[in-house]
């Protein structure tokens, strides 16, 4: 896959600058760093090697170092980027300290966690504790989960936003919850490791847009960039009237760097846009972005009288205490992940 625009790669710089001063001479472990958080992580780290002179090493986690290097050529011989064969389960801890941690690996499928939850569950929960177990072993305190919304269970249809207080869960007898167990697990897991002087901080993301999106899973909003890129009508599977919010992948880099070096230890923070729209206004949003708009088909008719479901979180405290807001409207978003897929059709 190509690098990411420079435009990005700059905006991600300019509103990290302090946050990369604090990691001059870090040693950071990363694993998931082929998935779409793993990606925007390792770019606008080397990024930021590159234009601030770090002295600062990423090592990224990867089960097929060659599949890695070939679907990120740009990312494969950076001097800055060491790589590390392994499943997230159970690979071999590599000699030496380190200061930071970013576990973003996660198996983020909906077949896979409705045809095999079993197997889902233990692979968050699993390889949460053995990468918790290798940041004891390699002496490191800050500790960053990358978690997920899914904690909170389903929002409730009257609650405009969900906020860290809010002590929903996913049902117990939900079969198709092991992602959302598997990450609350996870947490507490993280919780359980303060004794071994690990400084956990809880990154809990929502929805997002941007370049390496998958365009052919679960995620309503690529499937619909896909569509419109292949001249198609956008279609929407239920009424389009359920709220969902995005933020666009370059604020998601922003707000996991920031969180890393200044997210306070044994705290959760919600990643995401409060910005709400219904689904239908996102398929429209998309469309308006390809000339001609294709059109936007609505499988069911809304019904009258039912609140729609809602998806959306409060990110009060990311604001109040790392000043963190979204810099980057969903329109913007759309525009740029689609040029960037139309830019890159070929490769």
């Amino acid at each position: 896959m190509p690098p990411l625009p420079t435009a990005d790669l700059e905006h991600v710089l300019n509103h990290t600058r302090a946050v990369w001063e604090a990691l001059r001479g870090a040693r950071i472990f990363l694993t998931g760093g082929t998935g779409f958080y793993g990606v925007w992580l390792c770019e606008t780290f080397t990024h930021a090697v590159d234009r601030l002179q770090l002295d600062t090493t990423l090592t990224v986690l990867t089960r097929d170092i060659e599949k890695a290097k070939m679907r990120l050529p740009h990312l494969a011989a950076h001097h800055a980027i060491a790589w590390q064969r392994g499943d997230v389960r159970g690979f071999d801890f590599p000699s030496g300290s380190w200061s930071h941690v970013l576990h973003a690996a996660t198996p983020a499928s909906a077949d896979f966690n409705e045809n095999a939850p079993l197997e889902m569950f233990d692979t968050i929960v699993g390889g949460t504790r053995h990468v918790l177990d290798f940041a004891v072993h390699a002496g490191v305190r800050r500790f960053l989960l990358a978690s997920s919304g899914a904690v909170y269970g389903r929002q409730p249809a009257q609650m405009s936003h969900v906020d860290e207080e809010y002590i929903g869960a996913p049902s117990w007898d939900d079969p198709n919850a092991a992602y959302a167990q598997g990450k609350r697990a996870a947490e507490w897991l993280c919780g359980a490791y303060c004794k071994d002087g690990i400084e956990p901080v809880v990154a809990r993301g929502w929805a997002f847009v941007g370049p390496h999106l998958p365009l052919d899973t679960h995620f309503a909003i690529g499937n619909f960039i896909r569509d419109g890129l292949q001249s198609t009508s956008i279609r929407i599977g239920g009424d389009g009237t359920p709220l969902r919010s995005y933020l666009y992948a370059a604020d998601l880099a922003i707000w996991l760097w920031t969180m890393l070096v200044n997210g306070q230890a044994g705290r959760a923070y919600n990643v995401g846009s409060p910005e709400a729209h219904s689904i239908r206004e996102i398929a429209e949003s998309v469309a308006a972005c390809f000339l001609p708009a294709p059109k936007v088909l609505v499988a069911q008719t809304p019904r009258e009288g039912v609140l729609p479901s809602r998806y959306t979180p409060s990110v009060q405290r990311a604001r109040d205490e790392l000043n963190l807001e979204p810099t980057i409207e969903l329109e913007d978003a759309i525009r740029r992940t689609i040029s960037w897929y139309q830019r890159n059709a070929s490769t």
